[in-house]
């Protein structure tokens, strides 16, 4: 059962990942929300080259997956959603499990910025020195290995079923890549959905150099835990054409070869506090 359930898994989520990420680049092709600065191909290659590599590692341990977890928690009747006094119907049962992964993930997310140890493999992701949907993908593969695993405790913990853990699968990688975008879109449309939804603009806030900003908005899918913890920013200080993008302390180093990336957590440098007060010197420039 779960060997079957994750090939089918791997077709859908496969087949969402590239339709999401053709349409992600041809948005971002026919309206970018920044200027797309020169040499972003060869950055855009590595950041997918990097994405292959971490993906592999995975399949590698499918038994590991949260989808395997969810099997066996159905089939034990573990976690929380399988000790309710009456069943829930499935829409909400559905629901319920979406917004606890959805809630976990912002929570690791939090940890990984908090912990030096688990912030050393984070930063592969933060050191990209523009954001567009490419950067939604750029992870390190030990960092996916991590999630994994704790996405897997997760949905053992809540008893998530087989169908919730592969919708939310999706959607995680669908929101990752729309959040990243360089797409542009009307200051009113943003409004509305980052009322529910994370937007582009919303997250895009979480890359800049200025370490109060990337300290802020956590969320990939759903807006509500950043303001319900407090994380929440609105727009960065420099505004979004002007505002600095990556990490200072590797400012001078090359991040876009795939080599230096898988080997960027074992480099001891101390991570830089930036100040608004250096706002005059943010730009695009790299």
């Amino acid at each position: 059962m779960i060997d079957t359930f994750t090939v089918e898994d791997t077709s859908i989520r496969l087949a969402a990942f590239l339709g999401v990420l053709l349409v992600m680049l041809a948005w971002e092709r026919a309206a970018p929300r920044r200027p797309v600065l020169p040499g972003q191909a060869r950055r855009r290659l590595h950041n997918l080259v990097l994405i292959a590599f971490g993906t592999l590692l995975l399949r590698l341990l499918p038994s590991l997956s949260s989808l395997a977890a969810a099997a066996v928690a159905g089939a034990h009747g573990f976690g929380l959603l399988w000790q309710l006094p009456l069943p829930l119907p499935v829409w909400a049962e559905l629901a319920v499990a979406i917004v606890l992964l959805d809630l976990a993930v912002y929570l690791q997310h939090l940890v990984f910025h908090r912990v030096p140890l688990l912030w050393r493999l984070h930063r592969v992701h933060h050191s990209d020195r523009e954001v567009d949907t490419t950067t939604g993908i750029r992870f390190h593969p030990l960092e996916l290995l991590i999630s994994m695993l704790y996405k897997a405790g997760i949905v053992l913990l809540t008893g998530a079923p087989l169908l919730a853990v592969m919708i939310f699968e999706i959607l995680l990688n669908t929101s990752s890549l729309f959040n990243h975008g360089n797409v542009f879109i009307p200051s009113r449309v943003d409004d509305a959905l980052r009322r529910l939804l994370v937007t582009p603009d919303m997250h895009r806030v979480h890359h800049s150099v200025l370490r109060e900003e990337t300290d802020s908005n956590y969320g990939f899918n759903l807006s509500v835990w950043d303001r319900l913890f407090g994380t929440y920013r609105a727009q960065p200080r420099g505004g979004h054409d002007a505002m600095r993008i990556g990490l200072d302390e590797f400012r001078d180093q090359d991040v876009v070869n795939v080599g230096r990336l898988l080997r960027q957590p074992l480099i001891n440098v101390a991570r830089t506090h930036a100040s608004p007060t250096d706002l005059h010197q943010q730009g695009n420039q790299p």
